[in-house]
């Protein structure tokens, strides 16, 4: 039997949430960990992973609330080998490739800031991700207008388009 349920990441005013799957948790987490704070000198981080074997959430970072917060999420998702990555001071479009090579990194459901429900199918064995709903649903799509104001933006927080 098999049971779906959504959990919902709620996070911080500032913060980015990045989740995927790893494998060997004992040390993916630090590694994770270490490949994040390594990509930038100004990015804060909290890292969790939960223990597939050994029933246990493995927290890792160098900020403390961000540890805690990402352990609480990943625990409240209670999947096997899922990891939780929570950042501040950092885009997840400039370290997701970081994130990717990392050796206990099998994939990456979702990196956001907006607001996430992680779809879990629950049988008796234990939970494992189906996907990640980031964000709302469409409402329309851009016209030149919002094109015009998306590309300011961008050009404002330092991307061009050349």
């Amino acid at each position: 039997m098999v049971r779906l349920i959504t959990i919902p990441i709620e996070l911080e005013e500032g913060v980015e949430a990045i989740i995927g799957q790893g494998n060997f948790s004992l040390k993916t987490v630090d590694d994770i960990a270490r490949a994040l704070i390594a990509s930038s000198s100004r990015i804060k981080v909290g890292v969790a992973m939960n223990d597939g074997g050994m029933k246990i959430t493995r927290t890792s970072g160098n900020d403390k609330d961000l540890e805690k917060a990402a352990g609480e999420l990943a625990y409240l998702v209670g999947a096997g080998h899922v990891f939780i990555a929570l950042i501040k001071d950092a885009y997840p479009v400039n370290i997701l490739n970081d994130l990717k090579h990392v050796h206990g990194v099998c994939r990456v459901f979702a990196a956001s800031s907006n607001p996430m429900e992680v779809v879990i199918a629950e049988t008796d064995l234990g939970r494992a991700v189906l996907g990640v709903v980031d964000g709302h649903k469409s409402e329309g799509i851009e016209d030149e207008e919002t094109k015009r104001e998306r590309r300011e933006l961008l050009h404002k927080i330092g991307y061009n388009l050349g």
